[in-house]
């Protein structure tokens, strides 16, 4: 993968700045802690009716797709965006009880690039979050036999080198 670029970082600051805005917070915050639907049934029924809870639900879910979109086509490098939030987790599993219903009403490929964001992110934690853990221990492991990795490979060369 490409390291990230200043360019990506920009982008990364001015998608922040976006989610400050107040209205897309008003509508984050109603979609992760007052939207509780039952299916896409009851989202459907008040769907483009430009009532606040139908512009913030598309609000919400039309930002995370337009950031999934550059993700996923590498404009925004995916693990510098990765590395600094989780909320596209949080905000896609609520949105997985009514995506199959909104898939098979309006479209196929309904948020198909949040959720492959999503799989992704996911993907990307189990790595790093593994490779964390197993780096701990090393260091664990290392402190107790009181060495160091650099200390035991010196003295495996020289008991090689006495050999």
């Amino acid at each position: 993968m490409r390291k990230p670029t200043t360019a990506d970082a920009e982008l990364l600051l001015r998608l922040y700045e976006l989610r400050r805005e107040s209205e897309l917070r008003r509508a984050r915050k109603w979609f992760l802690a007052e939207f509780q639907p039952a299916g896409w049934e009851a989202i459907g029924a008040t769907y483009l009716s430009h009532s606040d809870e139908d512009r913030w639900f598309r609000m919400t879910i039309s930002y995370w797709e337009m950031v999934a979109t550059l993700v996923n086509r590498g404009v925004l490098h995916a693990e510098l965006f990765f590395d600094h939030t989780g909320e596209d987790i949080v905000t896609w599993k609520k949105c997985e009880p009514w995506i199959a219903g909104v898939r098979a009403a309006v479209r196929p490929a309904f948020l198909f690039q949040f959720e492959r964001l999503v799989r992704a992110h996911e993907a990307y934690r189990a790595r790093v979050n593994a490779a964390f853990i197993a780096a701990r221990a090393a260091g664990r492991r290392a402190a107790r036999s009181g060495t160091t990795g650099t200390k035991r490979r010196a003295g495996r060369a020289r008991r090689a080198g006495a050999r």
